[in-house]
Formats: C-alpha cells, sequence, structure tokens
C-alpha cells in the first residue's frame, strides 16, 4: 500500500550515497530491495538531522528504516543508509 500523503519530494529520483553503498553488501540488500522498501513505506517522520527524514519500512519480515535526505533544488533523494531496525 503507498504512503499517505507523501511529501511533495516523494516521487524524486534516488541518489545513492557512498556511505550506503559501502553497507549494502553487509546488510544484505541491493538498490531494486531498496527501492521497494521505499516503494512499500510504512510511515516516515523528520529525522534527528536537519533536512534528514525516516522512512519506516520492511524487508524480509524485518522492520527496516531508511533515512534520506531530499534535495529539492536537484529534485533528487540523497539515501543516506538503511539498516535494520533491533529491538532493544
Amino acid at each position: 500500500m503507498p504512503l499517505q500523503n507523501p511529501p511533495d519530494w516523494w516521487m524524486f529520483e534516488l541518489e545513492l550515497s557512498e556511505h550506503l553503498e559501502d553497507r549494502m553488501d553487509d546488510r544484505f540488500f541491493n538498490e531494486v530491495d531498496l527501492r521497494i522498501m521505499i516503494d512499500d513505506a510504512d510511515g516516515i517522520r523528520v529525522g534527528s538531522r536537519i533536512g534528514r527524514w525516516v522512512i519506516e519500512t520492511t524487508h524480509n519480515d524485518d522492520a527496516w528504516e531508511v533515512v534520506v535526505e531530499p534535495d529539492e533544488r536537484d529534485e533528487v533523494i540523497v539515501v543516506i543508509t538503511a539498516y535494520k531496525v533491533t529491538p532493544w
């Protein structure tokens, strides 16, 4: 189910950060998985840094978070990182 009331930048092209690319193999996902996680987002919230957002989603039946930084000038979403949410 698509995210209800997504932000204006939601449909911008994705740009993968170097940090993310370094982590993808270690965390067992690829760009296709990432795009599916974003398309299937359950929610979105303001991130801990100004200009960043956290997309709440799932991957392989586990909760994941994808940290993004929209660049409205260039109309891209820079994907900073993605990680499995671990219970405390």
